[in-house]
Parts: structure tokens; C-alpha cells; sequence
């Protein structure tokens, strides 16, 4: 059975999950501050976590941060009253999967869950190559002129989104859709922050820009 971690300080939000989760048949553990998440998240295996952004002690931001900087890839879902687009992109940038707003439907909150427990079997090294960038999906690593850039997770998929697609214009909604997993009205600014970054780093190294804005509808990458 799979097993989620939700880390949430609000007990009545942590015991409704907690119910509805074992009903699907989830194995759930439960934490109530930043740090006592951390460390469960770090002394076991989880095959979700579900992080509240304000907690006592640590907040889920941090936490997040900590996780990925020890090298632990457990997708992680946001669970948080804070809903600004920076809001948004500082928790995706942290390391996080997914971002969910307060109140949510429980419906919508365990498609979240599927998205993310969805595993993808390479069974040989996959190799993505477009001009100078060379993917390489397996590894989840990317370089340019084989310098290797430092993406967060959405950046990279972001891009192996746009290279997959090439000369194929990839609308706003295409890419909440496919790289975001989020299928509702939503503002999309904040696929223009990560694009713009994309293209600062790519540029960084050495590389001419290769991603296109197609105005009004989204973005292409050509040959």
C-alpha cells in the first residue's frame, strides 16, 4: 500500500485527510510541526507528502528546501491559504510538486495525489537533444554545449515539455495542463517567470535563445 506523510499544523484539516485518505486505502502518518515533518520525511520512506506552507517551528517552505537539498525526490503537494502567483512560484521553486489552495475539494486533492504517485518506467537511458541542449530524461539532467544547467524541477520539465513538441506551439493551457497538471482557470503568469528563466540559463551557457513567444497564445521551440 502506498503511504502519504501530511504535515499540517491544523488538526481537524489533519484527521479529515487523514480519514479520507484511509478510505482510499492509503497508509497515512501524520506530523503537526515543521520539524517533526522533517524528520519523519527524513527517517522514512513516503511515497507522497502533503505539506502545509505555515507551520510552528519549520515552515513547509523550508522544509521542502531541506528535503531536496538531502537528496530526498518524495513528490511533495502544497497544501496553503497563500494564493498570489509568487506565492505559487516561491513553493514550486522550493522543490515542491504541486500547489493546492485553500479550501480545496477532497475529489480534486486525491487526482493531485494520482498525478503524482504515476510512475514512468525507462528501461534504457533516453536521450532528448535539440541543437546544443542534450537531455537526459533517465537522469533528469539537461546541458548546453555540455554545460550542465541547474534547473528546478519544473524548469526541467518545462523544457523537455517545449522540446518534445518542437515546432509545435505549445498553448498556455497545453503546458498548465501537462507540466503544472492543473486542468481549472488558473493564471498562467507564472509560466512566463519560468520561461524567462529557462532563458536566462540557457543563454548562460553561451547558447542563443531557442524558445519563441507565439503572442497571445504561448511558446514554440524550432528547429
Amino acid at each position: 500500500m502506498q503511504k502519504i506523510l501530511i504535515i499540517e499544523d491544523e488538526k481537524g484539516i489533519s484527521e479529515f485527510l487523514t480519514e479520507g485518505l484511509s478510505e482510499e486505502n492509503y497508509v497515512v502518518d501524520t506530523a503537526f510541526d515543521g520539524l517533526s515533518g522533517l524528520q519523519k520525511a527524513t527517517q522514512n520512506v513516503y511515497d507522497i507528502i502533503l505539506l502545509d506552507w505555515m507551520l510552528p517551528g519549520l515552515q513547509g517552505i523550508e522544509v521542502t528546501q531541506k528535503l531536496r537539498n538531502a537528496g530526498i525526490q518524495t513528490p511533495i503537494i502544497f497544501l496553503t491559504a497563500k494564493d498570489t502567483v509568487q506565492d505559487t512560484i516561491m513553493g514550486l521553486r522550493s522543490g515542491a510538486n504541486d500547489y493546492l489552495k485553500k479550501p480545496f475539494s477532497f475529489e480534486e486533492l486525491l487526482e493531485r495525489i494520482k498525478v503524482q504517485l504515476r510512475k514512468t518506467t525507462v528501461e534504457e537511458p533516453v536521450i532528448l537533444e535539440h541543437k546544443a541542449i542534450k537531455i537526459d530524461l533517465q537522469k533528469r539532467e539537461c546541458a548546453v554545449n555540455n554545460t550542465k544547467l541547474h534547473l528546478t524541477q519544473k524548469e526541467y520539465d518545462l523544457l523537455v515539455f517545449l522540446c518534445q513538441n518542437k515546432n509545435k506551439v505549445c498553448t498556455r493551457d497545453d503546458i498548465l495542463n501537462k507540466v503544472w497538471n492543473i486542468h481549472f482557470e488558473y493564471d498562467s503568469g507564472v509560466i512566463d517567470v519560468y520561461i524567462n528563466s529557462l532563458r536566462k540559463k540557457i543563454k548562460a551557457a553561451n547558447h542563443q535563445n531557442v524558445i519563441d513567444t507565439v503572442r497571445g497564445v504561448g511558446y514554440i521551440v524550432k528547429d
